[in-house]
């Protein structure tokens, strides 16, 4: 089957998608965005979260054709330019959020979502939404910093 939908801003049709096939696959196989990672495969780690319709799901549990005439927003879709990175990316990078790295591109994508619905998040606010994401690296304190400089970040420039 023939799977055409909006990646990033861009219009992206991929041919021969299996039946079964998950958006996580053909996002990272087939259109070449390594930014999701496949961990677990269940929807228990959300290292594989993208927007879907602007809502964030994991990918792995999102059959491709279920992708077609829609609009997809990964990790790398984020930034506004190629040279500038999403003032989430940028946060996570300075309070050194991330370790090995696989949990970061879903944790990214759940904060920046929390932060748009919310731009002034509690810390209970941050962890519930964090809640479906796990990390098994860097206790979740950095992370939790990253995202309050995010939010902070965010509330000035509005």
């Amino acid at each position: 089957m023939r799977v055409s939908c909006e990646v990033n801003g861009s219009t992206e049709d991929v041919d021969d998608v299996w039946e079964g096939e998950s958006l996580l696959y053909l996002l990272r196989e087939r259109m070449g965005l390594p930014g999701s990672k496949n961990a677990c495969e269940q929807g228990e780690c959300g290292s594989c979260t993208v927007y879907l319709d602007g809502a964030p799901v994991c990918s792995c549990l999102v059959a491709a054709g279920q992708a077609h005439g829609r609009s997809v927003r990964t990790v790398e879709g984020l930034a506004a330019t190629a040279d500038e990175l999403d003032p989430v990316q940028q946060a996570f990078l300075a309070a050194g959020a991330v370790q090995c790295g696989f949990c970061t591109p879903g944790l990214i994508v759940q904060a920046h979502d929390l932060i748009e619905r919310n731009p002034r998040p509690s810390d209970v606010e941050i962890r519930e939404a964090l809640a479906g994401n796990l990390c098994r690296c860097t206790g979740y304190e950095k992370i939790l910093d990253a995202v309050r400089a995010a939010a902070e970040r965010k509330a000035v420039t509005e």
